[in-house]
C-alpha cells in the first residue's frame, strides 16, 4: 500500500460524504450498532485518530463532526492523516496498539481499508451507488485477503470484522470487499 491508497481512500468517502443530507443522519448502516451520524463521526474521528497514532501523539477527544459542516471536518482530518503519514520515516515506524503492534505503512493499509470500507456502508445506508474507486477496490480486497485472519472474525462488538458474505453475483470490486469485511 501506497500513501496513494489513503489518498484514494478519502476521496472516494468523500464523494459520498459529500451526498449526505441532514435527513440521513439518523438512518441505519451495515454498521449494525451505528447510524449514519455515528458512522461519520467512526470514520472522521479514526482518520484524526490515524494520524495522531503514527505522530506518537495522545488520540483526540470524541467529538460530535456530523453536528457541523461534515466535509470541512472530514478534510481536516484527512489532511492531518495524510501529513502523518507523508512524513519521513513514517511508515517504517512501529506503533502499538491493544491488538498488537503495526509498522507505520501497516496502519496506513489499515486505514485507507477503514476509510474506503465505511465510505461504502455510508454509500449504502444514504442510496448512493456502492461501485466506487474500483481498482482501489481491489488493490485492497487483495490486502485485506491476507491481513484479515478468521481470529480477527466474530459478532459486532468482538470482532474487528464480521465473518465473511457471500458476495452477489457479478458484484462490484466495493461489493465483493465488503462482503470479505462482513457486509451482507
Amino acid at each position: 500500500m501506497t500513501i496513494d491508497h489513503l489518498t484514494r481512500a478519502f476521496a472516494s468517502t468523500r464523494a459520498v460524504l459529500a451526498t449526505v443530507r441532514p435527513e440521513h443522519l439518523d438512518r441505519p448502516t451495515p454498521c449494525v450498532s451505528w447510524d449514519v451520524r455515528a458512522l461519520i463521526n467512526h470514520f472522521i474521528g479514526s482518520a484524526r485518530w490515524a494520524g495522531a497514532t503514527i505522530d506518537g501523539e495522545a488520540a483526540p477527544a470524541d467529538e460530535d463532526h456530523a453536528a457541523g459542516d461534515l466535509l470541512a471536518a472530514y478534510d481536516h482530518s484527512s489532511k492531518l492523516a495524510l501529513a502523518a503519514f507523508g512524513a519521513d520515516g513514517a511508515l517504517a515506524r512501529t506503533v502499538h496498539l491493544p491488538f498488537g503492534e503495526l509498522t507505520g505503512a501497516a496502519l496506513m493499509a489499515l486505514a485507507a481499508n477503514d476509510q474506503f470500507t465505511h465510505g461504502w456502508d455510508l454509500a449504502r445506508a444514504v442510496g448512493h451507488h456502492t461501485d466506487l474507486d474500483p481498482g482501489l477496490a481491489e488493490d485492497l480486497l487483495a490486502q485485506a485477503r491476507i491481513t484479515v485472519p478468521d481470529a480477527y472474525r466474530g459478532p459486532e462488538g468482538v470482532g474487528l470484522f464480521a465473518p465473511a458474505a457471500e458476495p452477489a453475483p457479478g458484484a462490484s470490486p466495493a461489493d465483493r470487499l465488503a462482503a470479505f469485511l462482513g457486509r451482507a
